[in-house]
């Protein structure tokens, strides 16, 4: 299944588990496949280092991870959207990703994102709302 991570879910993931860890570990079990765009790609890496400043330990597994992202996920260009869909103008590249790669499924808990969940069919899931619909028993 092809799905695109928000940042919020791949840097909790890494740095603290719990069940956006769950799926990272779905990625990394090849049960998952990511699609990401050069400007997703940037932003893991400017949130993942600047959670490297606060949580130093987890500075080489970020990196580490970031390095495996841009080898074993599909990026892809993606054009802007014609107009503004989400309230925060940064979240509409993850929902431009989903209608230039045709998934349907974004993963976020951020509210701007989960409020336009079901535009153009593309359906934005909490981490645990995943899991569950989609990971359970596996």
């Amino acid at each position: 299944m092809k799905v695109i991570l928000d940042t919020n879910v791949l840097v909790s993931g890494i740095y603290f588990g719990g069940v956006p860890g769950q799926i990272v570990d779905a990625w990394s079990e090849d049960v998952l496949s990511l699609v990401l765009t050069p400007g997703i790609l940037e932003e893991y890496a400017r949130v993942g280092h600047d959670m490297a400043a606060r949580y130093p330990d987890g500075r080489k597994a970020f990196a580490s991870m970031l390095e495996i992202l841009a080898v074993h996920s599909r990026i892809l260009n993606a054009s802007p959207l014609p107009s503004r869909v989400s309230s925060d103008p940064d979240d509409d590249k993850f929902l431009a990703a989903a209608v230039a790669s045709g998934v349907r499924v974004l993963i976020s808990g951020d509210r701007h994102l989960l409020d336009v969940s079901g535009w153009r069919g593309i359906e934005v899931l909490t981490p645990r709302q995943f899991v569950r619909q989609h990971l359970a028993g596996s």
